[in-house]
């Protein structure tokens, strides 16, 4: 039985009140009305207007004469430019600003939020298919896939809260929520029968209903066939995966559109579902396999070898490739076929988005084929670990760049709302999912499997 250590526990409560407080400090900074945003410009062009002063200055010395004409040009450019500027497009784009710069901690909490939830959904299914495929090699690690899928229900919950604080108007993730922009958006009026909030919130919480049913059953039989004297609630287990995956793959592939791609409501693509579930399959298989290599550091799981860190690796390894052939599938369709409502998506991330948006490619590709290529490596605590850490920054990545974009415009940074988030969730994931760990044996003693399992080499 695992017992939950004293400085981890602390060290994931300090990680959510640190958190905790670097959020509330970005709600409270974020502007509330358009003066606001106008004073915070005022300011920045204050700067910015020093800045030019001091090298204005040094040209001057230079060439004063030069700069002299170049003063009255400029002026006269001013003059005119100021003539020409309308009021009423200039509070429309404060307005613009305005909602993006309230949506920056909101969409750093929606981020952070859905990246943890997506990792424990990941693993469900990851344990759904090793069920399912009555895989042998696997039994000694599904109580960490127990410990793991524990995160399913509080992130579920949270995922459903940001959604009704959305509906209720208090931020503007979802810019088809927004009556006024609707009233005067044709293509989101076409949409209305599916986007709305009642339905996305009933469909939501049909996805979290059946997620967390499975889970709990697979989870209660699990328990109960320790001490059980047949294979029934196995073959139970193994039906209800069964089950469950055509489920998973429906409600996966729709929660993607709703969660994600309606930000952007006026952009869709037909392989959405497949991307985002690739990127939460190999998180999940990554974070499965870095719990494990921690619990076998602590001195628990005496019967996972390096085979059974070789085929996690390999997984990684596999379903990184899997991501990038989505990654470039998608891009390269889109952007060969060059049709101008679907590749203003990819202009904006390339253009405002530039290193996240080209630095996970590195991060989800790159990387993992350097580090995991080698059978040799996969079997190597050092890479394995070293890899997982670099797969998961890459994938936090791709979330954000999937949302960040249309929530915030080019108003984003990796700044103290990002960072706080990541933290509180962090801090959240990792007591939740260890808290989880201690409630059962690591070791699924009557699984048919077991045996099988406990003497896997590669």
């Amino acid at each position: 039985m695992y017992t939950l250590s004293s400085r981890l526990k602390l060290t994931a409560i300090i990680f959510m009140i640190v958190g905790a407080i670097g959020l509330v400090y970005a709600f409270m900074a974020a502007p509330d009305t358009i003066e606001d945003v106008k004073e915070m410009l005022a300011d920045d062009s204050h700067q910015d207007s020093e800045e030019d002063a001091v090298l204005e200055n040094d040209i001057h010395l230079a060439n004063p004469e030069h700069v002299e004409g170049d003063h009255l040009i400029a002026e006269e450019n001013e003059g005119a430019g100021a003539h020409a500027e309308d009021a009423a497009h200039d509070n429309e784009h404060y307005e613009h600003l305005l909602h993006q710069l309230q949506n920056k901690p909101w969409a750093a909490v929606y981020v952070a939020a859905f990246f943890f939830f997506m990792i424990a959904l990941g693993t469900l299914a990851f344990y759904a298919i090793q069920q399912a495929a009555q895989a042998g090699w696997s039994p000694v690690l599904f109580r960490v896939m127990d410990g793991i899928t524990a995160y399913l229900l509080p992130g579920s919950i949270i995922m459903f809260i940001l959604l009704a604080l959305s509906g209720m108007h208090l931020n503007h993730l979802f810019i088809w929520m927004d009556p006024e922009v609707v009233a005067h958006d044709e293509l989101i009026q076409n949409k209305t029968a599916y986007l709305n909030v009642p339905f996305l919130l009933i469909r939501a919480a049909i996805y979290i209903a059946g997620w967390n049913i499975f889970r709990y059953l697979m989870r209660r039989n699990s328990l109960r066939l320790d001490e059980a004297t047949d294979d029934r609630l196995h073959k139970t287990n193994f039906k209800l995966a069964a089950g469950f995956l055509v489920f998973f793959l429906i409600s996966e592939s729709m929660m993607s559109w709703d969660w994600i791609m309606s930000i952007d409501p006026h952009w869709f693509s037909t392989l959405f579902g497949w991307y985002v579930f690739s990127s939460m399959i190999v998180s999940a298989v990554t974070m499965i396999a870095l719990v494990t290599i921690y619990l076998k550091s602590r001195g628990y799981l005496e019967y996972v070898n390096d085979s059974h860190i070789h085929d996690l690796a390999k997984f990684m390894f596999g379903f990184s490739i899997f991501w990038t052939y989505l990654w470039f599938s998608q891009f390269m369709l889109i952007w060969y076929s060059n049709i101008p409502e679907e590749v203003t998506y990819f202009i904006t991330r390339i253009e405002d988005y530039t290193l996240p948006f080209f630095g996970m490619v590195v991060m989800n590709f790159v990387f993992p084929v350097l580090l995991l290529m080698n059978s040799d490596y996969k079997r190597l605590n050092l890479f394995v670990i070293m890899a997982g850490i670099i797969i998961l920054c890459g994938h936090y990545l791709d979330i954000f760049v999937m949302i960040m974009p249309s929530a915030v415009g080019e108003s984003w940074f990796i700044g103290i709302p990002e960072i706080s988030a990541l933290l509180m969730f962090t801090g959240l994931f990792v007591f939740i999912v260890f808290s989880g760990l201690t409630k059962a044996p690591l070791l699924p003693k009557r699984n048919p499997f077991i045996k099988e399992s406990k003497h896997f080499h590669y």
